[in-house]
């Protein structure tokens, strides 16, 4: 399985789809858009949006790149999802975009409920967000490609969110066996060559077409991570939790997986 490039009237074509069906979609969700100052010290437009009836959050937003990161949280399934739309260097033979799609298990409290991030307001939408917490960076190695063919076992939204990527959606073998306990179809998945001995990191290649193992770091910025709750008091002294607030999170992840040649991985040459 390997990185897929996509010619630049696919991407429009994938564009105008996604627009048509969220506004198909808009009657049972919300959006809210904020400002958050990135790592480099950027300013992007962040969309999040909460759809209750099926229990997900969408978080989106463009890096200082060029570079489209997307992400669901789909808690009817316990499943997030990861995608990225990652400019290509033509003067290297390299199309517009690639596009990459990794699936784990949402734990729990990682995000708030999609309820309470569809009653999000902020007072002053030209406000610069930055996170309260930043949390350390999660390393993953997805170490299995998935079918997208049957994905509908582990969740709706994956085939909408992947189907760019094609032969680039990645899994981790931990996540697998869950899935398999839970009776989803092993012929999903197929099992990838990160970790064999001699696989070598993109980095250190030379040979661009040689298989290597490649690294994509990726940071939420900013997403609500958890609610506050205050208390109220009587007049006998007794105190009562409410729901007064959020608390926003930052968090790093490290995707590690296998790639059938270093051309799918030239980032690697910048770290």
């Amino acid at each position: 399985m390997f990185a897929r490039w996509i010619s630049p009237g696919s991407v429009r074509f994938t564009v105008l789809v996604l627009l048509l069906t969220l506004t198909v979609t808009l009657g049972s969700a919300s959006e809210l858009k904020v400002k958050v100052r990135l790592a480099d010290g950027q300013i992007t437009d962040e969309l999040l949006e909460a759809d209750s009836e099926k229990d997900s959050i969408t978080v989106e937003f463009k890096q200082g790149d060029g570079t489209l990161i997307t992400f669901v949280a789909d808690f009817k399934q316990d499943v997030k999802i990861f995608r990225a739309l990652i400019l290509g260097e033509l003067e290297r033979g390299q199309s517009q975009y690639q596009a990459l799609c990794f699936i784990t298990r949402l734990n729990h409290n990682e995000i708030i409920p999609s309820e309470s991030m569809a009653r999000l307001r902020q007072k002053n939408p030209q406000a610069i967000r930055t996170a309260e917490e930043k949390r350390s960076t999660e390393m993953l190695s997805m170490n299995v490609a998935v079918n997208l063919t049957r994905t509908w076992q582990l969740s709706a939204h994956i085939h909408n969110m992947c189907s760019v990527a094609r032969e680039a959606v990645y899994t981790r073998e931990a996540d697998v066996r869950h899935w398999l306990d839970r009776g989803a179809e092993g012929s999903m998945f197929e099992p990838q060559a990160v970790e064999v001995p001699g696989l070598q990191s993109c980095g250190t290649v030379k040979d661009l077409w040689q298989p290597c193992s490649c690294s994509y770091n990726l940071r939420l910025e900013w997403y609500p991570c958890l609610l506050k709750y205050c208390r109220n008091r009587d007049v006998s002294g007794r105190g009562s939790p409410y729901k007064c607030g959020i608390k926003s999170c930052s968090k790093g992840y490290q995707f590690t997986y296998y790639v059938p040649h270093k051309q799918l991985c030239l980032w690697e040459e910048e770290t």
